[in-house]
């Protein structure tokens, strides 16, 4: 049984060492996949060891133990199986409970999962402040609720409403900005053009072209929304 354990703990080891592996493939698997089946390998190591040490006590308790194994190794592979299915769900998961959270991996992406509702809202910052996003391709340029921008120290009284834009709730007027800072996770954009809506007229912040088009690429890929900012 020690030298199961020791084995398994290898084997968990290796795909610890995996996971910041990048892109680079390992014997013909994608980090990430090859990462989980070392841990299955090492999970089923495990299980081998102790059904032996079972036998070894009573044939029952080994056959209990045989039993066991048989439907966890039936677990395992299920799983192993469908874990493209599984990853999808989990990040569904993480953008409910993380909700707008950016995860920066190590290849310098920012990533942030899909919500239950199928949309990306992103946790930002503006003027050095937090505030809440939601991805829109459809906006021109980033548009702010007016108390939103009042949180931001954007003082909406004496705005000029000039613009218009239309909302889910209509047309209405908005008034032009520039934004000193806009950024998401480890991407950071300097004056930034962005819209304040009327008070009242619009109920969540909206990341647009005006950020979006300024990063390298930005894409949805299954449930999660990657951005990728320019380089120096």
């Amino acid at each position: 049984m020690a030298g199961a354990i020791g084995f398994a703990l290898a084997l968990a080891a290796v795909a610890a060492l995996a996971v910041p592996h990048g892109r680079e493939r390992i014997l013909g698997l994608a980090p990430g996949d090859f990462a989980q089946l070392a841990a299955l390998i090492a999970l089923g190591v495990l299980f081998t060891g102790w059904m032996v040490e079972q036998f070894r006590a009573r044939w029952m308790q080994g056959i209990a133990a045989l039993l066991l194994w048989t439907a966890t190794a039936g677990a395992l592979a299920g799983a192993y199986g469908y874990r493209d299915a599984l990853r999808e769900l989990s990040v569904r998961v993480i953008g409910e409970v993380a909700s707008g959270a950016p995860v920066m991996t190590p290849t310098g992406e920012v990533v942030v999962a899909r919500r239950l509702d199928g949309s990306f809202t992103i946790l930002g910052r503006a003027n050095g402040r937090d505030a809440r996003f939601v991805f829109d391709t459809g906006a021109s340029t980033v548009v702010l609720m007016a108390t939103a921008a009042e949180a931001l120290g954007i003082e909406t009284r004496s705005l000029d409403y000039v613009v218009p834009v239309l909302t889910a709730n209509g047309r209405t007027l908005a008034a032009p900005v520039v934004l000193d800072t806009l950024s998401v996770g480890t991407i950071t954009e300097r004056r930034v053009p962005a819209l304040v809506a009327r008070p009242g007229t619009l109920h969540e912040n909206l990341l647009g072209m005006t950020f979006l088009n300024r990063l390298a690429s930005y894409e949805v890929r299954g449930n999660r929304l990657i951005l990728r900012g320019r380089s120096g």
